[in-house]
This record gives C-alpha cells, sequence and structure tokens, in this order.
C-alpha cells in the first residue's frame, strides 16, 4: 500500500515545490523591475515635468508606497485575478494581454505540432541505427543548429527566404492572415526558426534517453533472443523510456520561452512577448511584471509536467 502510494506523494511534493518556487520568481520578477534604470512618473510626464507633477503623479500610482507593501498588494492582485491597470494605456493588463495571448499560443502550438513529431521521429531512429551514416547526419546537423542562436537562425530565414528568394514575408502578421496559403507564409518563418532550435535539442535528448534504455541489461536480453532491432526499440526500450523522454520534450518545449521573445520582435509578431518589449521601453511595469509572469508560469509547468511524466511512468515507483 505505501508502495502504491509513493508515486502520487512525489507528485504533490513536485507540485509543492512548484507552488514555493512560483513565489520566489514572482519576488524576483517584481523586484527585478523595480531596479530599471530611470523613474516611471518622469518617463510619463516627460522631462520638462515639475516636481510637484512628478510627486502627484507616484503618489496617484501607489509609487510612493514601500516597495514591500507594493509586491504584497500586486501577488495580491495576481492571486485574485487581478493584473493591475497599464501606466500607459490606462487599461486593464488583463486586456492587453488577452487581445495577444491567444497569437502567441497559436505561435507556440503550431511550432509544437511541428517539432515533436519530427524530433522525435530523428531521435529514435538514431538511436535505432546508433553508429550509422544517418546517424551521423543528424547529430552533425543538430549540433550545427544548437551552436547558433535564435536571433541568428532568423537572420539567416529572412536573408535566405525573403530576400535572396523572395519567398516569405520578413515580417510576420499572422494573426491577420485570412486562407491556409496566407496563413503558412505569415507563420513559415517564425515557425521554421523556432522548429530548429526547439527541435535541434529534443532530438539530442531523446536519442541520448533510448540509447540509455537500450543499454539496459533486459533490452540487451530481448536482442539476444532473436527480437528484432526496431522490436526492441519500439517494443521493450521506448515505453521505459518514456520518463526521460518526457523531460526531453519539456525541457525542448521550455526553450519556446526564451527563443518567442527574439522571434516575435525580429518578425514583429503581435504576441505577449512583443507586447513585453514594447512595455520595457515605456516602463509599464504592471504590463511587464505580468508578461513575465506569464513566461514563467509556462516555464515552471512544463518542467513540473515533466517531473511528474517521468514520476509515474517509472516502472520500479509503481
Amino acid at each position: 500500500m505505501r508502495q502504491a502510494l509513493k508515486p502520487w506523494f512525489l507528485v504533490l511534493q513536485r507540485l509543492g515545490i512548484a507552488f514555493v518556487t512560483l513565489i520566489i520568481v514572482s519576488f524576483a520578477v517584481f523586484f527585478a523591475t523595480e531596479l530599471l534604470p530611470g523613474d516611471v512618473a518622469e518617463v510619463l510626464l516627460g522631462q520638462a515635468a515639475t516636481p510637484e507633477a512628478v510627486a502627484a503623479l507616484r503618489e496617484s500610482m501607489g509609487l510612493d508606497q514601500p516597495a514591500l507593501s507594493r509586491f504584497i498588494g500586486w501577488l495580491t492582485g495576481l492571486a485574485s485575478g487581478d493584473l493591475g491597470t497599464s501606466y500607459v494605456n490606462k487599461m486593464a493588463v488583463a486586456e492587453l494581454i488577452a487581445g495577444r495571448l491567444g497569437n502567441s499560443l497559436q505561435l507556440a502550438g503550431i511550432v509544437t505540432l511541428v517539432s515533436v513529431p519530427v524530433a522525435l521521429s530523428l531521435g529514435i531512429g538514431a538511436a535505432m541505427w546508433r553508429g550509422s551514416v544517418f546517424d551521423r547526419v543528424v547529430s552533425m546537423l543538430t549540433i550545427s543548429v544548437i551552436s547558433v542562436p535564435e536571433f541568428m537562425v532568423a537572420t539567416l530565414a529572412v536573408l535566405v527566404f525573403a530576400v535572396w528568394l523572395d519567398w516569405l514575408p520578413a515580417l510576420s502578421l499572422g494573426a491577420n492572415a485570412e486562407g491556409f496559403w496566407a496563413m503558412l507564409r505569415a507563420y513559415a518563418m517564425p515557425v521554421i526558426t523556432l522548429g530548429f532550435v526547439v527541435s535541434a535539442q529534443m532530438i539530442r535528448m531523446t536519442r541520448a534517453a533510448v540509447i540509455e534504455t537500450i543499454n539496459t541489461p533486459y533490452v540487451e536480453m530481448a536482442l539476444l533472443k532473436g527480437a528484432s532491432r526496431s522490436r526492441m526499440v519500439l517494443r521493450h526500450a521506448l515505453p521505459n523510456a518514456l520518463g526521460p523522454i518526457a523531460n526531453a520534450i519539456a525541457l525542448s518545449l521550455s526553450y519556446l520561452v526564451g527563443g518567442v521573445i527574439i522571434v516575435e520582435t525580429i518578425f514583429n509578431y503581435p504576441g505577449v512577448a512583443k507586447l513585453m518589449v514594447d512595455a520595457v521601453s515605456t516602463r509599464d511595469l504592471p504590463l511587464i511584471q505580468s508578461c513575465a509572469m506569464i513566461f514563467c508560469v509556462s516555464y515552471l509547468s512544463l518542467i513540473t509536467l515533466a517531473d511528474m511524466v517521468a514520476i509515474l511512468s517509472n516502472p520500479r515507483l509503481r
């Protein structure tokens, strides 16, 4: 009975760790934005503003209160779904983000649908035929892609497909595209950039996870009993590698959190990351903090989900 309850105890433990981590991250996000140079009131009013006007604006926005009390108020608002009001647009932050969140989720969803099947197929195939020409070519390509940062991949994609070949637009306004071919052209450049980076990481980690499982004694015994290499991998090794593969997928998709900021900025894609970059230039603190928390929650959710899958798929714990 205790052995049967152990996986669920570990799952609850991971959820508790995720909750504590989220509190720590919210503290770091709030006070990191407080350290941004310049005064918000002065930025909003301009250099010609009088000290009295700046002081009055700071008081109206609550910036004259201690940072700790403002953090507690902001955290309480987050817990209740109130993200505050934008300093620049005078609109609810939740309303501003709602108009962009769907675009970012759509981009991330398309990248996931494209990159996960391709990466798993190449990673499992490279592990299945380890040491072959196919394995060497895949390994060489993944290392080459990993060595290049996202902004360089995006720049090369613009140079090749938009400038030299003139096949795709340099900017991506995917949310305004109508029709299948228009959407394909609009999303092609961001998906290519993010898909390359995400797939390369996922291929390497999937290959390593499957090879580690193949080297276990019970899989080698199946091979000695006459099982084909494909049956050995798909029937014996792959089910026991689900935990590491889930971690590989989650860790690879977590690169979307950082990569999407670069991609949305370069291609002028109307998503949450582009909204956050614009908010930084105007010192719109409530908008910056809310956007940053969305990315932190996304990253933390992926990592926690991977841990839970690894725990529940571990046959020793079951």
